[in-house]
């Protein structure tokens, strides 16, 4: 998601050697990239906590911020 400054949102990190500095859930080496590939490929929010180990509050604290 280029052009959001992540740093802002408290759901995230991005540490210097894990997984090349990209921003990631904090405390775990899931890209929130990947939230945005899995749903703009038609999968559900559910779908993503599942597949990913993420909770409810994680990814929607994710795609609100994203959405502001």
């Amino acid at each position: 998601m280029p052009g959001l400054d992540w740093s802002q949102c408290p759901a995230v990190e991005s540490v210097p050697g894990r997984v090349s500095g990209a921003w990631v859930f904090r405390g775990t080496r899931m890209p929130v990239a990947t939230v945005f590939e899995n749903l703009e490929a038609g999968a559900s929010v559910e779908d993503i906590m599942e597949w990913f180990d993420l909770t409810r509050e994680q990814v929607t604290t994710v795609l609100d911020f994203a959405a502001r």
